[in-house]
């Protein structure tokens, strides 16, 4: 049986439920959630890139790559289900804060983290 190599691509349907899509003008898909096992998955160009218990986590990352690719001029959608969003909304709430307030904690911690360029 032929092992996987980390980073191939794998069919959405086979990483778990759908439940957002980042896709740029003409229809490609960029990035997206899934949810399996308990964990969401967060895939971009084709790979998963990374899972969490934190819905509000991946959505907000979600929501940052598609920020920074209009930021750069290109035409991107984000759309994610209802399940996603309450998820996010109610672990932001569960921490005391509103899920503006997360993304914008979120997005400072990463900057932080990113190195300066000079």
């Amino acid at each position: 049986m032929a092992r996987k190599t980390p980073g191939n691509p794998i069919p959405a349907d086979r990483l778990g439920e759908p439940h957002a899509q980042l896709r740029d003008a003409a229809g490609k898909l960029l990035g997206g959630v899934v949810f399996k096992d308990g964990q969401w998955v967060l895939g971009l160009d084709g790979r998963m890139v990374g899972e969490s218990a934190s819905a509000a986590h991946v959505l907000a990352i979600l929501k940052r790559a598609a920020a920074i690719a209009r930021a750069e001029g290109r035409d991107v959608s984000l759309v994610f289900s209802a399940t996603l969003r309450a998820a996010a909304h109610q672990e932001a709430a569960d921490n005391g804060m509103g899920f503006d307030a997360f993304q914008e904690h979120l997005a400072a911690q990463m900057n932080k983290a990113e190195p300066q360029k000079g």
